[in-house]
């Protein structure tokens, strides 16, 4: 199934990850100690039921977001949860991409694009600046000129997985 970058707002994003992080780590607390005590009061006091209910809290927790995963107001979060699997399992394509681009291999061009385009993204919503690595930096100037070059589209908005397939590990 193809992958398309969306828009969406930095601010608004940032906002909706710190009010779900604290959120969760609120929940853990809260889950940790009601099953470490549950657990001591029906066993007896020992280290191992506290870490026992920690682990329960983690694993409430854990079902709890799991659930509420598919709920609007995540949308921007399983976004970037999306995006950042896609561009982890490019990453691990990257040195036969590169190999492919040296032989104008229109895909891996694609690819590539997508993932410094996706990168970029990242950095946005994030709230951090790009990374100033010359040869990343040297490596999407190279894609460009290449594409350029082979009258391609500047931009490349989706991404299907089943594309890395071309390139062996």
């Amino acid at each position: 199934m193809a992958f398309s970058l969306e828009q969406h707002d930095p601010e608004t994003y940032r906002r909706k990850a710190r009010i779900i992080s604290v959120a969760m780590a609120g929940q853990l607390i809260i889950f940790g100690l009601l099953f470490s005590m549950l657990l001591t009061t029906t066993f007896g006091s020992s280290v191992w039921l506290n870490a026992l209910g920690v682990l329960l809290g983690l694993l409430a927790t854990s079902a709890m977001f799991a659930a509420l995963r598919e709920r609007p107001w995540m949308a921007e979060m399983r976004y970037v949860w999306q995006l950042k699997h896609h561009l982890s399992r490019i990453s691990s394509y990257l040195q036969p991409l590169r190999r492919a681009v040296e032989d104008d291999n229109r895909l891996a061009l694609d690819i590539l694009t997508f993932y410094h385009q996706g990168m970029a993204q990242l950095a946005e919503l994030n709230g951090r600046t790009t990374d100033d690595d010359a040869e990343r930096l040297a490596e999407k100037m190279q894609v460009k000129v290449k594409r350029e070059a082979l009258g391609l589209p500047k931009d490349v908005t989706t991404f299907d997985p089943h594309d890395l397939s071309a390139f062996k590990k």
